[in-house]
């Protein structure tokens, strides 16, 4: 597992494939041609090779429409992909995320606003 997250990370790894992915995310399926046209630098059968790379990690999913590709992201692989190593970091993120709440919420009750906390115990009683 350690080499396929390996290669999936070498794969993020290039802005180029990130920006594919960015654009797949932001706007649905698209063909070689659509994708190409946000690429002005680089030519067709470059960003060509970008989607193979991704297809080969199933990041991306393609379907033929008469001459054209379409390709579309694959979000659920990714997740799949990444949760596990995500995940050992979760905890920090959580930490980091509570601390943050409470000092709005702090600084909220210095102001003279009552935090939304205090508000949703003051309802409760």
């Amino acid at each position: 597992m350690t080499s396929d997250r390996d290669a999936l990370f070498r794969i993020l790894a290039d802005p180029t494939r990130r920006k594919i992915l960015d654009l797949l995310a932001e706007q649905g399926p698209l063909t070689v041609g659509e994708l190409a046209a946000e690429f002005p630098q680089l030519v067709t059968s470059g960003i060509s090779k970008h989607l193979m790379s991704l297809r080969g990690a199933s990041l991306v999913s393609a379907t033929r429409r008469g001459r054209e590709q379409i390709y579309q992201l694959e979000p659920d692989v990714m997740a799949a992909a990444l949760k596990p190593w995500l995940a050992k970091y979760e905890r920090y993120w959580s930490t980091a995320l509570a601390r943050l709440r409470d000092l709005a919420e702090e600084r909220g009750t210095e102001a003279g606003q009552t935090s939304p906390r205090n508000a949703r115990r003051r309802r409760r009683k």
